[in-house]
């Protein structure tokens, strides 16, 4: 069962990361032309398309990418599904109230969905950490600057360079493991 959870999770992540990127990178006004653009745009290009299509248009016409965030909300709640089915699989179910099996699904939901969002900042900081020592000057570096900086400027306020050496990313990736450790 734990191959099983493993998976569903690596595919829920890449499937609900890349909705959440989008729908970052649209509110940041990034181009989506250079890679990993083009990626972000093909694995969630089948739910947040059609989407797009049923939203109103006040809605499509928001600074935020409506349709991705809630591609990305109906993922979590499949998964979440998905999640209760398996760990329920076994298991007598009869005689639970349907109110409450809907609203932990909700809840659980919410917790994949702020765990996701979290563990994506968490990687897209390490790549930018790493990319700064092996290529800083390559295109993507450059978009993960503009995306990181609103997380990244209130730190290095507060933490001035030791050595030369910017370690606001390192306290900006202690801070989400406390975060993702608080949520459990």
């Amino acid at each position: 069962m734990n191959v099983l959870m493993f998976l569903l999770d690596l595919v829920f992540l890449v499937l609900v990361g890349a909705c959440l990127l989008r729908a970052w990178l649209n509110h940041a006004r990034i181009s989506m032309a250079q890679q990993p653009g083009p990626f972000i745009l093909a694995v969630s290009g089948w739910l947040v398309m059609p989407l797009r299509r049923l939203l109103p248009p006040a809605w499509q016409r928001s600074r935020w990418d409506v349709a991705s965030v809630t591609a990305a909300v109906l993922l979590v709640l499949v998964q979440a599904i998905l999640w209760q089915w398996i760990l329920n699989m076994g298991m007598g179910v009869h005689g639970l109230d349907v109110s409450l099996v809907w609203v932990t699904t909700v809840w659980l939901a919410f917790k994949l969905l702020l765990v996701t969002a979290l563990r994506l900042l968490m990687y897209l900081v390490l790549a930018h950490a790493v990319l700064s020592w092996v290529q800083p000057y390559s295109p993507v570096q450059g978009w993960l600057s503009r995306l990181l900086m609103p997380w990244l400027a209130p730190l290095r306020r507060i933490i001035p360079p030791v050595g030369g050496v910017d370690l606001s990313g390192l306290v900006l990736l202690v801070l989400v493991q406390v975060a993702l450790m608080l949520i459990g």
